[in-house]
């Protein structure tokens, strides 16, 4: 079942990714993603090739030239991008030609085009919002994700996340529990795809409940969870791979904090669980949603199974 997917959240710095409002599934306008025409990608994706960060001028040429994309977005995009070094919230080279290569513009509504480089979260329908960059950029950096790593989100949302992750890694896999928002998310990503952004084909998506991961795929070096939870989903822990990470939110309702998560291979082939805290604040999370009877409904809250 292959559907691309996400979920996260950020709290006044960073804020909640999403809003778990009731009415999830509420219907979404049917052509609130639908923006302007934008040209192709004019020159094949190069994973040796990297913008200049320096000066702002340099790499929105850079970027019209090779990417093919509106040069006033770019400019918010670098300027996002300062932001970003000066709050520490990014510090990988790696890590920073993915965010500079991700068009975050694409993947929020028409509605709110002009807001895409805000530093908050902001509404993409269905009761649920695309994460803001702080998070987005201190979460993945955090994991590390090196080319090759086997990567798991759970939650696509906006796809914004997996977008980013793919020119980190040629392996993502992406879920998400709202059946109507991975269609959408995949057939965004699709869209893409054909305009010329070739890296979105890595991504391997479906509707489901990530609490279960997917196992057909696993074992993962990395995953991504994107919503608040109780504890940590012992099916993800067992199909990370030993020394490998996993960021998620952990906490009661409202009390999370994000923690790094790895799962250490001791000298005598023992497992350890070594936990550290990614930002040293308390970040409310929308809940970890749970699917029953193909109905999402309540939380895996208190459900260690």
């Amino acid at each position: 079942m292959e559907a691309h997917s996400a979920r996260l959240a950020e709290a006044s710095a960073p804020l909640d990714r999403r809003h778990f409002i009731a009415g999830i599934l509420a219907a979404c306008t049917a052509g609130s993603l639908a923006k302007p025409a934008h040209a192709n990608v004019p020159v094949a994706y190069d994973w040796n090739a990297a913008p200049p960060t320096d000066p702002k001028s340099d790499f929105i040429s850079w970027m019209t030239k090779n990417r093919g994309e509106d040069p006033a977005f770019l400019g918010q995009r670098w300027d996002r991008f300062k932001q970003l070094l000066a709050s520490r919230d990014i510090w990988d080279k790696r890590d920073v030609r993915a965010y500079l290569l991700t068009p975050r513009e694409e993947f929020v509504t028409k509605q709110n085009l002009g807001r895409a480089y805000e530093w908050h979260y902001l509404n993409i329908g269905y009761g649920v919002t695309i994460t803001g960059p702080h998070t987005v950029a201190r979460m993945t950096n955090s994991m590390d994700v090196k080319f090759g790593d086997k990567v798991l989100e759970i939650g696509t949302g906006s796809g914004y996340q997996s977008a980013y992750l793919s020119n980190l890694t040629d392996k993502v896999w992406s879920i998400e529990i709202i059946k109507p928002l991975a269609e959408r998310t995949r057939k965004l990503h699709d869209t893409l795809i054909e305009r010329g952004y070739t890296e979105y084909q890595v991504i391997n998506s479906k509707n489901a409940d990530g609490y279960y991961g997917w196992e057909e795929a696993a074992p993962f070096d990395k995953i991504m969870v994107t919503c608040g939870i109780d504890h940590i989903p012992p099916p993800l822990l067992q199909q990370l791979k030993p020394n490998g990470i996993m960021v998620i939110p952990v906490g009661p309702p409202g009390q999370h904090v994000i923690l790094k998560v790895v799962k250490q291979q001791q000298p005598d082939s023992s497992i350890r669980v070594a936990r550290s805290n990614v930002y040293n604040k308390v970040v409310p999370f929308v809940p970890f949603t749970k699917m029953v009877d193909e109905n999402v409904k309540g939380t895996h809250d208190g459900s260690r199974r």
